[in-house]
Protein backbone atom coordinates (compact mmCIF):
# COMPACT_ATOMS: atom_id res chain seq x y z
CA UNK A 1 0.00 0.00 0.00
CA UNK A 2 2.60 2.37 1.40
CA UNK A 3 6.80 2.83 1.22
CA UNK A 4 7.45 3.80 4.93
CA UNK A 5 6.56 7.15 5.98
CA UNK A 6 3.88 7.58 3.52
CA UNK A 7 0.22 7.52 4.75
CA UNK A 8 -3.89 6.65 3.65
CA UNK A 9 -6.56 7.77 4.54
CA UNK A 10 -9.37 5.02 4.56
CA UNK A 11 -13.07 6.50 3.68
CA UNK A 12 -14.72 3.50 1.64
CA UNK A 13 -14.97 0.31 1.65
CA UNK A 14 -12.02 -0.73 -1.20
CA UNK A 15 -9.89 1.19 0.98
CA UNK A 16 -10.49 -0.21 4.07
CA UNK A 17 -10.16 -3.65 2.65
CA UNK A 18 -7.11 -2.77 1.04
CA UNK A 19 -5.86 -1.62 3.87
CA UNK A 20 -6.88 -5.09 5.87
CA UNK A 21 -4.78 -7.08 2.82
CA UNK A 22 -1.71 -5.11 3.53
CA UNK A 23 -2.04 -5.07 7.66
CA UNK A 24 -2.75 -9.23 7.47
CA UNK A 25 0.84 -10.03 7.31
CA UNK A 26 2.21 -7.79 9.95
CA UNK A 27 3.68 -8.92 13.28
CA UNK A 28 1.86 -6.19 15.05
CA UNK A 29 -0.22 -3.34 14.67
CA UNK A 30 0.28 0.16 16.09
CA UNK A 31 -3.32 1.29 17.49
CA UNK A 32 -5.26 4.49 18.52
CA UNK A 33 -8.23 6.33 18.34
CA UNK A 34 -9.90 9.58 18.56
CA UNK A 35 -13.19 9.92 20.42
CA UNK A 36 -15.58 12.35 21.61
CA UNK A 37 -16.94 11.58 25.30
CA UNK A 38 -18.48 15.08 26.89
CA UNK A 39 -21.71 14.64 25.93
CA UNK A 40 -22.55 10.74 25.79
CA UNK A 41 -21.95 7.88 27.85
CA UNK A 42 -20.57 5.84 25.21
CA UNK A 43 -17.88 7.25 23.59
CA UNK A 44 -18.37 8.26 20.14
CA UNK A 45 -15.34 6.76 17.45
CA UNK A 46 -14.74 9.51 15.24
CA UNK A 47 -11.15 8.35 14.24
CA UNK A 48 -8.77 4.84 14.29
CA UNK A 49 -5.10 5.39 13.72
CA UNK A 50 -3.12 2.27 12.91
CA UNK A 51 0.81 1.60 11.92
CA UNK A 52 3.22 -0.66 10.99
CA UNK A 53 7.05 -0.91 10.22
CA UNK A 54 5.84 0.22 6.62
CA UNK A 55 2.62 2.16 6.74
CA UNK A 56 0.63 4.52 8.64
CA UNK A 57 -3.20 5.17 8.03
CA UNK A 58 -6.18 6.51 9.35
CA UNK A 59 -9.65 4.88 9.02
CA UNK A 60 -12.66 7.15 9.17
CA UNK A 61 -15.45 5.39 11.19
CA UNK A 62 -18.14 8.10 10.42
CA UNK A 63 -17.87 7.62 6.88
CA UNK A 64 -17.54 4.25 6.50
CA UNK A 65 -20.48 1.64 7.15
CA UNK A 66 -18.64 -1.51 7.58
CA UNK A 67 -15.09 -1.70 9.80
CA UNK A 68 -15.17 -5.36 10.09
CA UNK A 69 -11.71 -6.07 7.66
CA UNK A 70 -9.87 -4.34 9.75
CA UNK A 71 -11.82 -5.29 12.28
CA UNK A 72 -10.74 -9.19 11.54
CA UNK A 73 -7.42 -8.49 11.71
CA UNK A 74 -7.10 -6.99 15.11
CA UNK A 75 -8.86 -10.20 16.46
CA UNK A 76 -6.17 -12.24 15.04
CA UNK A 77 -4.09 -13.86 17.74
CA UNK A 78 -0.60 -13.78 15.59
CA UNK A 79 -0.86 -9.78 15.46
CA UNK A 80 0.40 -8.29 18.54
CA UNK A 81 -1.68 -4.78 19.56
CA UNK A 82 0.32 -1.67 20.73
CA UNK A 83 -0.97 0.99 22.83
CA UNK A 84 0.04 3.62 24.31
CA UNK A 85 -2.50 4.40 27.74
CA UNK A 86 -4.78 2.02 25.95
CA UNK A 87 -7.48 1.10 28.23
CA UNK A 88 -10.08 3.88 26.74
CA UNK A 89 -9.03 2.53 23.36
CA UNK A 90 -9.64 -1.18 24.14
CA UNK A 91 -12.89 -0.63 25.64
CA UNK A 92 -13.95 0.75 22.02
CA UNK A 93 -12.69 -2.00 20.20
CA UNK A 94 -14.61 -4.46 22.76
CA UNK A 95 -17.40 -2.41 21.91
CA UNK A 96 -17.48 -3.12 18.47
CA UNK A 97 -15.90 -6.82 18.27
CA UNK A 98 -17.74 -7.96 21.70
CA UNK A 99 -14.47 -9.05 22.77
CA UNK A 100 -11.11 -7.31 23.40
CA UNK A 101 -8.42 -7.69 20.72
CA UNK A 102 -5.11 -9.68 22.15
CA UNK A 103 -2.38 -10.13 22.21
CA UNK A 104 -2.08 -6.66 23.46
CA UNK A 105 1.33 -4.61 24.71
CA UNK A 106 1.26 -0.85 26.44
CA UNK A 107 3.73 1.07 25.70
CA UNK A 108 2.83 2.71 29.04
CA UNK A 109 3.01 0.40 30.86
CA UNK A 110 6.21 -1.61 29.39
CA UNK A 111 8.17 2.00 29.92
CA UNK A 112 7.54 2.10 33.36
CA UNK A 113 9.60 -1.40 33.36
CA UNK A 114 12.51 0.08 31.61
CA UNK A 115 13.28 3.00 33.76
CA UNK A 116 11.13 5.48 32.41
CA UNK A 117 8.75 7.59 35.25
CA UNK A 118 4.92 6.27 35.88
CA UNK A 119 2.50 6.84 33.42
CA UNK A 120 4.88 8.60 31.17
CA UNK A 121 3.38 10.55 28.32
CA UNK A 122 3.54 9.31 25.01
CA UNK A 123 5.20 12.50 24.06
CA UNK A 124 7.75 12.18 26.49
CA UNK A 125 8.55 8.25 24.52
CA UNK A 126 8.82 9.85 21.25
CA UNK A 127 11.20 12.40 22.66
CA UNK A 128 13.62 10.13 24.22
CA UNK A 129 13.59 7.22 21.63
CA UNK A 130 12.66 8.69 18.78
CA UNK A 131 14.34 11.75 19.28
CA UNK A 132 10.93 14.02 17.69
CA UNK A 133 9.23 16.63 19.59
CA UNK A 134 5.67 16.46 18.93
CA UNK A 135 3.25 18.99 18.04
CA UNK A 136 0.14 18.85 20.40
CA UNK A 137 -1.98 22.41 19.15
CA UNK A 138 -4.58 19.72 18.23
CA UNK A 139 -5.20 18.07 21.33
CA UNK A 140 -8.84 19.67 21.90
CA UNK A 141 -9.74 19.33 18.80
CA UNK A 142 -13.50 18.11 18.06
CA UNK A 143 -12.59 14.92 16.03
CA UNK A 144 -16.39 14.29 14.98
CA UNK A 145 -16.24 17.56 12.24
CA UNK A 146 -15.52 17.09 9.12
CA UNK A 147 -13.37 17.69 6.63
CA UNK A 148 -9.81 17.26 9.09
CA UNK A 149 -7.44 20.01 8.34
CA UNK A 150 -4.39 18.99 7.18
CA UNK A 151 -2.80 19.42 10.74
CA UNK A 152 -5.46 17.22 12.40
CA UNK A 153 -4.76 14.07 10.47
CA UNK A 154 -0.81 14.92 10.79
CA UNK A 155 -1.69 14.98 15.19
CA UNK A 156 -3.84 12.11 14.42
CA UNK A 157 -0.97 10.17 12.89
CA UNK A 158 1.69 11.12 15.11
CA UNK A 159 -0.44 9.17 17.68
CA UNK A 160 0.83 5.95 15.70
CA UNK A 161 3.53 6.54 13.62
CA UNK A 162 6.18 6.46 15.95
CA UNK A 163 4.57 3.50 17.99
CA UNK A 164 6.04 0.93 16.07
CA UNK A 165 9.59 2.15 16.92
CA UNK A 166 9.18 2.42 20.28
CA UNK A 167 7.19 -0.98 21.23
CA UNK A 168 10.52 -2.07 19.21
CA UNK A 169 12.50 -0.66 21.55
CA UNK A 170 11.02 -1.56 24.62
CA UNK A 171 10.76 -4.83 24.07
CA UNK A 172 14.18 -5.17 22.80
CA UNK A 173 15.00 -3.38 26.52
CA UNK A 174 12.99 -5.50 28.34
CA UNK A 175 14.46 -9.26 26.55
CA UNK A 176 17.73 -7.89 27.59
CA UNK A 177 16.77 -7.34 31.21
CA UNK A 178 14.41 -10.46 30.93
CA UNK A 179 11.85 -8.48 32.30
CA UNK A 180 9.52 -9.28 29.58
CA UNK A 181 7.31 -11.79 31.15
CA UNK A 182 6.92 -9.22 34.54
CA UNK A 183 4.69 -7.52 31.81
CA UNK A 184 2.27 -11.01 31.43
CA UNK A 185 -0.51 -9.83 34.48
CA UNK A 186 -0.62 -6.04 33.73
CA UNK A 187 -1.37 -7.11 29.98
CA UNK A 188 -3.63 -9.97 30.99
CA UNK A 189 -5.95 -7.52 32.99
CA UNK A 190 -6.00 -5.20 29.66
CA UNK A 191 -6.94 -8.34 27.62
CA UNK A 192 -9.98 -9.19 30.43
CA UNK A 193 -13.31 -8.32 29.39
CA UNK A 194 -14.44 -7.98 32.93
CA UNK A 195 -12.02 -5.11 32.31
CA UNK A 196 -14.43 -3.17 30.09
CA UNK A 197 -18.05 -4.82 31.87
CA UNK A 198 -19.85 -2.27 33.77
CA UNK A 199 -21.86 -3.61 36.48
CA UNK A 200 -24.34 -1.03 37.55
CA UNK A 201 -24.74 -2.55 40.95
CA UNK A 202 -20.43 -2.13 41.89
CA UNK A 203 -20.54 1.53 40.66
CA UNK A 204 -21.70 2.82 44.26
CA UNK A 205 -17.92 1.74 45.04
CA UNK A 206 -16.72 4.80 42.88
CA UNK A 207 -18.12 7.47 44.77
CA UNK A 208 -17.15 9.69 47.85
CA UNK A 209 -17.84 10.49 50.95
CA UNK A 210 -19.44 7.04 52.03
CA UNK A 211 -17.74 6.95 55.45
CA UNK A 212 -21.01 8.36 57.08
CA UNK A 213 -23.20 6.41 56.06
CA UNK A 214 -24.89 3.12 57.65
CA UNK A 215 -25.33 -0.16 56.24
CA UNK A 216 -28.79 0.19 55.42
CA UNK A 217 -27.85 3.73 53.56
CA UNK A 218 -25.12 1.74 51.50
CA UNK A 219 -27.80 -0.84 50.59
CA UNK A 220 -29.69 2.20 49.30
CA UNK A 221 -27.41 3.95 47.48
CA UNK A 222 -26.46 0.69 45.53
CA UNK A 223 -29.76 0.35 44.49
CA UNK A 224 -29.54 4.53 43.54
CA UNK A 225 -26.54 4.37 41.70
CA UNK A 226 -27.32 1.27 39.62
CA UNK A 227 -30.54 3.09 38.75
CA UNK A 228 -28.39 6.10 37.90
CA UNK A 229 -26.27 3.71 36.07
CA UNK A 230 -28.70 2.31 33.65
CA UNK A 231 -30.38 5.24 32.75
CA UNK A 232 -27.33 7.06 31.51
CA UNK A 233 -26.45 3.71 29.15
CA UNK A 234 -30.53 4.30 28.53
CA UNK A 235 -30.02 8.12 27.69
CA UNK A 236 -26.22 7.70 26.25
CA UNK A 237 -25.52 10.84 28.43
CA UNK A 238 -23.07 11.73 31.08
CA UNK A 239 -23.96 10.06 34.51
CA UNK A 240 -23.78 13.72 36.30
CA UNK A 241 -26.22 15.10 33.37
CA UNK A 242 -28.30 12.43 35.26
CA UNK A 243 -27.68 12.88 38.93
CA UNK A 244 -24.97 13.91 40.49
CA UNK A 245 -22.82 11.78 42.80
CA UNK A 246 -23.11 14.18 45.67
CA UNK A 247 -26.76 14.13 45.05
CA UNK A 248 -26.81 10.14 45.38
CA UNK A 249 -24.91 10.03 48.54
CA UNK A 250 -27.58 12.34 50.07
CA UNK A 251 -30.29 10.38 48.79
CA UNK A 252 -28.95 7.37 50.52
CA UNK A 253 -28.83 9.62 53.83
CA UNK A 254 -32.00 10.58 53.93
CA UNK A 255 -33.80 7.67 51.81
CA UNK A 256 -37.07 10.31 50.73
CA UNK A 257 -40.64 8.44 50.48
CA UNK A 258 -42.24 11.10 48.18
CA UNK A 259 -41.19 12.79 45.39
CA UNK A 260 -41.19 16.67 47.58
CA UNK A 261 -38.88 14.94 49.67
CA UNK A 262 -37.12 13.41 46.79
CA UNK A 263 -37.05 17.29 45.05
CA UNK A 264 -36.02 18.74 48.29
CA UNK A 265 -32.23 17.35 47.70
CA UNK A 266 -29.95 20.07 46.36
CA UNK A 267 -28.66 18.83 42.83
CA UNK A 268 -32.08 16.97 42.16
CA UNK A 269 -35.31 19.10 41.70
CA UNK A 270 -34.09 20.50 38.01
CA UNK A 271 -32.67 17.22 36.78
CA UNK A 272 -35.91 14.71 37.16
CA UNK A 273 -39.07 14.47 35.49
CA UNK A 274 -41.84 12.76 37.40
CA UNK A 275 -41.74 9.28 35.54
CA UNK A 276 -37.69 9.53 36.14
CA UNK A 277 -38.29 10.42 39.57
CA UNK A 278 -40.63 7.77 40.35
CA UNK A 279 -37.46 5.33 39.34
CA UNK A 280 -35.08 6.73 42.17
CA UNK A 281 -37.85 6.50 43.92
CA UNK A 282 -38.36 3.16 43.34
CA UNK A 283 -34.83 2.16 43.28
CA UNK A 284 -35.06 3.92 46.95
CA UNK A 285 -37.28 1.56 48.15
CA UNK A 286 -35.80 -1.11 46.93
CA UNK A 287 -32.33 -0.26 48.81
CA UNK A 288 -34.48 -0.24 52.10
CA UNK A 289 -35.86 -3.46 51.36
CA UNK A 290 -33.00 -5.18 50.81
CA UNK A 291 -32.47 -8.26 53.53
CA UNK A 292 -29.88 -7.77 56.08
CA UNK A 293 -27.62 -10.11 54.76
CA UNK A 294 -27.60 -8.80 51.61
CA UNK A 295 -26.67 -5.61 52.38
CA UNK A 296 -23.17 -4.11 51.20
CA UNK A 297 -20.33 -4.13 54.25
CA UNK A 298 -18.24 -1.43 54.83
CA UNK A 299 -15.41 -0.34 52.49
CA UNK A 300 -12.13 -2.11 54.19
CA UNK A 301 -9.54 0.48 55.34
CA UNK A 302 -6.03 -1.25 56.66
CA UNK A 303 -5.96 -1.90 59.88
CA UNK A 304 -3.90 0.65 61.73
CA UNK A 305 -1.29 -0.67 63.81
CA UNK A 306 1.00 1.11 66.72
CA UNK A 307 3.31 2.98 65.08
CA UNK A 308 1.71 1.99 61.96
CA UNK A 309 3.01 5.28 60.00
CA UNK A 310 6.23 4.35 61.11
CA UNK A 311 6.33 0.89 59.73
CA UNK A 312 4.54 2.51 56.76
CA UNK A 313 7.74 4.64 56.43
CA UNK A 314 10.31 2.22 56.84
CA UNK A 315 8.69 -0.49 53.97
CA UNK A 316 8.37 2.59 52.28
CA UNK A 317 11.99 2.69 52.34
CA UNK A 318 12.85 -0.17 51.33
CA UNK A 319 10.68 -0.44 48.33
CA UNK A 320 12.67 3.32 47.02
CA UNK A 321 15.35 1.25 48.21
CA UNK A 322 15.39 -1.69 45.44
CA UNK A 323 12.96 0.53 42.73
CA UNK A 324 16.53 2.95 42.50
CA UNK A 325 18.20 -0.19 42.16
CA UNK A 326 16.11 -2.41 39.38
CA UNK A 327 15.51 0.90 37.70
CA UNK A 328 11.71 0.52 38.44
CA UNK A 329 9.48 3.56 39.07
CA UNK A 330 8.19 3.67 42.35
CA UNK A 331 4.78 3.35 42.33
CA UNK A 332 4.60 0.84 40.16
CA UNK A 333 6.61 -1.27 42.42
CA UNK A 334 4.54 -0.80 45.75
CA UNK A 335 1.44 1.65 45.83
CA UNK A 336 1.46 3.57 49.17
CA UNK A 337 -2.03 1.89 49.89
CA UNK A 338 -0.50 -1.58 48.85
CA UNK A 339 2.14 -0.82 51.80
CA UNK A 340 -0.40 0.00 54.28
CA UNK A 341 -2.29 -2.92 53.58
CA UNK A 342 0.53 -5.23 54.16
CA UNK A 343 1.56 -3.17 57.34
CA UNK A 344 -2.07 -3.70 58.19
CA UNK A 345 -1.66 -7.49 57.77
CA UNK A 346 -3.91 -8.49 54.58
CA UNK A 347 -1.04 -10.55 52.80
CA UNK A 348 -3.41 -13.04 51.02
CA UNK A 349 -4.54 -10.93 48.19
CA UNK A 350 -1.61 -8.30 48.13
CA UNK A 351 0.30 -7.35 44.69
CA UNK A 352 3.59 -7.49 46.61
CA UNK A 353 3.11 -10.75 47.49
CA UNK A 354 2.96 -12.08 44.03
CA UNK A 355 4.78 -12.05 40.56
CA UNK A 356 7.39 -10.27 39.48
CA UNK A 357 6.74 -7.82 42.78
CA UNK A 358 7.27 -10.49 45.23
CA UNK A 359 10.88 -11.51 43.83
CA UNK A 360 12.12 -7.75 43.55
CA UNK A 361 10.94 -6.91 46.85
CA UNK A 362 7.92 -8.73 48.75
CA UNK A 363 9.69 -11.19 50.64
CA UNK A 364 12.32 -9.04 52.10
CA UNK A 365 8.96 -6.89 52.97
CA UNK A 366 7.98 -9.54 54.77
CA UNK A 367 11.45 -10.07 56.40
CA UNK A 368 11.10 -6.61 57.48
CA UNK A 369 7.54 -6.66 59.29
CA UNK A 370 8.61 -10.18 60.93
CA UNK A 371 12.26 -8.36 62.06
CA UNK A 372 13.99 -10.75 59.88
CA UNK A 373 15.79 -7.71 57.55
CA UNK A 374 16.95 -4.33 59.18
CA UNK A 375 17.70 -1.03 57.88
CA UNK A 376 20.98 1.02 58.64
CA UNK A 377 22.70 3.98 58.06
CA UNK A 378 26.46 3.03 56.43
CA UNK A 379 28.55 5.71 55.29
CA UNK A 380 25.54 7.63 54.98
CA UNK A 381 23.91 5.51 52.80
CA UNK A 382 20.80 3.07 53.90
CA UNK A 383 21.82 -0.43 53.72
CA UNK A 384 19.53 -3.55 54.05
CA UNK A 385 21.07 -5.63 56.73
CA UNK A 386 19.39 -9.29 57.57
CA UNK A 387 19.41 -9.32 61.12
CA UNK A 388 21.63 -12.11 62.55
CA UNK A 389 24.23 -9.46 60.89
CA UNK A 390 23.62 -6.27 63.23
CA UNK A 391 25.19 -7.91 65.91
CA UNK A 392 26.46 -5.65 68.85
Amino acid sequence: MAVRGEHVYVADAGQIEKLAADLAGAPFVALDTEFMRERTYYPRLCLIQVATDDLSAIVDPLALDDLSPLLEVLSRESVVKVLHSGIQDLEIFYRLMDAVPTPVFDTQVAATLAGFPQQVGYGALVQDIAGVSLDKSDTFTDWSKRPLSGTQIEYALNDVRYLPRIYEELRSRLERENRLEWLRPDFERLEDPSTYEVVPEEMWRRLKRLSSLNRRQLGVLQSVAAWREREAQRRDSPRKWVLGDESLVEIARRSPSDREALRGIRGVGDKLSGKVAEGVLEAVRRGLALPEDQLPGMLRRPRRIPEGDGVVDLLAALVRIRAKEHNVAVPLLASRGDIERLAGGEREESPLLSGWRRTLVGEELLELLDGRLSLRIVNGRVQVIPTEDCGG
